[in-house]
Formats: C-alpha cells, sequence, structure tokens
C-alpha cells in the first residue's frame, strides 16, 4: 500500500491543474511527507501558487523554478527524491501544430532529460502523464506524447541496478483543467454563443480528482512499463453545451487543426497486450522484467479479446446533460447555476 509519508516527491508541471490537485491531496493523506517539490518553469504560477502553501505552514514544500529542457536541472532538483510525476508538457494541439519544434523539445526532449535525471538520481518510482491523444495519433502533440510514452516504457529494460519503476497514466479529458472546453464554455457564455467544433464529437471525461486517484494508484501498484487507462465516461460536446447554456445558440466553427471526431485510449492494435485490472484498463510492454503469469495471478488481470478498442464514440458509459450539471458545480465552479 502506497505511503507517502516520510517520502520525498517531485512534480514536473506542479503549477499545473493537476499539480495543484496533487499537492492538495498528497497533503491531505500524507502529512508527513518528507518533502514535496514543485518544479516548474512559470515564476508567477509559482509565487501563486506559494501563497496558498506558505513555508511556515507547509515545511516540507520546495518550489524549484526549472525547465524539463534543462537535463542539469532536473538532475539537481531530484537529488534525495523518492518518487516522480512527470507532468510537465505542452498540450494545445492547434499550438503544437503552429509550434511543432518547441512540442518536440518539451514533450520528447523533456521525457528524455526526466528520464536520464531519474536514473542518476535514485528515484524509485516515476509516473508519467499522458493523453488520449498519444493512442493512434493525427496531431504533432498526440505524436509527440506517444513518444514519450514509449520512453517511459522503455526506460524500464534501461535501468541497469536501478530500483527504479517507470509507469504511465493515460486518460482523457480532464474536466476544468486549463484550457479544457468546459472553463471556456462558461466565458464564452457570456458572448451570447457557444463556438461548436462538430454537433457530433465526443470526449472522455475525468475529474481532477480522479486524474489523481490514477497517479496515486500508479505510484503504489506498478510493477514497471504499464500504460494505465481509466475505465470513464463519455460525453456529447453538444450536451456540454447544453448544460453549461441551454438557452443560448449553438456556432458551427468545424474541426480545429489536429483535432479527432472521436477519442481513443486502446486501439485493436493494442489489446494483444491489454489487460482489465477491474477499476482500470492497462496495456502491458510487450517486453517485461517481471513474470508475466506472476502479475496476471496477484492483480487478477484479465486479457481483453483481441480486438477490442476504448473509443469515445463507442463507449458504454455517457454523462447526459443533468449529470454534467452536477459534475461541474461539484468539481469546476461551485457557484455554477445553468
Amino acid at each position: 500500500m502506497l505511503d507517502l509519508n516520510n517520502k520525498s516527491i517531485l512534480i514536473t508541471g506542479g503549477t499545473g491543474s493537476l499539480g495543484k490537485a496533487l499537492t492538495k491531496r498528497i497533503y491531505e493523506q500524507y502529512p508527513n511527507v518528507k518533502r514535496l517539490v514543485i518544479f516548474s518553469r512559470d515564476e508567477q504560477k509559482q509565487f501563486q501558487m506559494a501563497q496558498e502553501y506558505p513555508a511556515d505552514k507547509y515545511k516540507s514544500i520546495r518550489f524549484f523554478i526549472g525547465d524539463v529542457r534543462d537535463k542539469e536541472r532536473l538532475v539537481r532538483a531530484m537529488k534525495g527524491i523518492d518518487y516522480v510525476i512527470h507532468a510537465a508538457a505542452m498540450k494545445h494541439v492547434h499550438l503544437a501544430e503552429y509550434n511543432p519544434s518547441e512540442c518536440i523539445k518539451t514533450n520528447v526532449n523533456g521525457a528524455e532529460n526526466v528520464i536520464y535525471a531519474c536514473l542518476e538520481s535514485g528515484v524509485t518510482d516515476v509516473v508519467a502523464l499522458s493523453t488520449d491523444k498519444a493512442c493512434a495519433p493525427i496531431n504533432l502533440y498526440g505524436a509527440t506524447k506517444l513518444t514519450s510514452d514509449k520512453l517511459f516504457v522503455a526506460a524500464n529494460n534501461i535501468s541497469g541496478n536501478n530500483d527504479i519503476r517507470f509507469s504511465v497514466v493515460r486518460y482523457g479529458n480532464v474536466m476544468g483543467s486549463n484550457g479544457s472546453v468546459i472553463p471556456f464554455f462558461i466565458k464564452k457564455k457570456e458572448e451570447g454563443f457557444l463556438p461548436i467544433t462538430d454537433p457530433k464529437m465526443t470526449r472522455f471525461n475525468i475529474s481532477l480528482d480522479g486524474g489523481v486517484d490514477m497517479v496515486l494508484h500508479a505510484l503504489g501498484n506498478s510493477w514497471g512499463g504499464e500504460i494505465f487507462i481509466p475505465k470513464i465516461p463519455s460525453y456529447k460536446i453538444t450536451d456540454v453545451a447544453d448544460a453549461i447554456a441551454p438557452e443560448i445558440k449553438h456556432k458551427v466553427v468545424g474541426i480545429r487543426p489536429g483535432e479527432k471526431l472521436h477519442e481513443e485510449m486502446i486501439t485493436a492494435s493494442d489489446s494483444f497486450y491489454t489487460y482489465d485490472l477491474g477499476k482500470y484498463y492497462t496495456i502491458l510492454p510487450s517486453v517485461t522484467r517481471w513474470d508475466l503469469n506472476e502479475f496476471v495471478s496477484e492483480l487478477k488481470a484479465t486479457k481483453v479479446a483481441e480486438g477490442f478498442t476504448y473509443n469515445s464514440g463507442e463507449n458504454e458509459e455517457w454523462e447526459t446533460v443533468d449529470s454534467l450539471k452536477k459534475l461541474i458545480k461539484e468539481h469546476v465552479d461551485s457557484t455554477f447555476e445553468a
């Protein structure tokens, strides 16, 4: 069972939505954490977050300005760290299409730097955050995150004598995160119309708390090399619009560069390595350093059928307009009224 008390943790991209949610949960569940390092390149966000976690009350927190593109800075930051959560990324699809080199420097080169620093620093467990856009990618952002996933999975094979496990968590749109559709629609509501890319568009939906649950599950249960995938509902983009502003007209603006109509998290090709763990699916590496039969037996894992896919447009579980209203009020804006 995972116990982060008396352990040292570093979160790259720690001032982002998930980084802040992780920080909140860690202090709630593990108040005796030895050290929590918030590693990010945005000094303004670090300044703001430091106001929420004053040093006189949160004596174990450290704010470390740095960029995952800087290998030496990462090595310095990871001295004495036990657990690393890699959340730093350039994530806006359309921006990555127009700034491909910048996206590669952060999402691919940054991933390599994190892996190198972890291997150099005696870290024991690493969880990298991924995205449904890494599955059968059609855009540069997804391609860089797929590359990142492959790097973290393969890192288990180059760890030598290091007692370290690398794993990945892959999930869909995080409700209320920076740049996500729900805050965008709430703001656009004031303008009198909501821009809809395509009325048929669907997405997977997960709350920040659900994302935090996944990360902590991976930290405590990874054998090394897994890609963990949650079983979560989908929503239709038109239902999100109706939940936020039922009286306001929609304006179809077309799919933006690099966007898909539906997202995937498991393809038919992935099914050969995919197991059902109950609450989560996991895609296992083709080469492991541990015994597969022992893994299946201990975790009561069940192999999915060949050809199995997990697609937001063909999901068995769906949010409704009413359920979305409740979730928005619970997870995004407590003052929300449709």
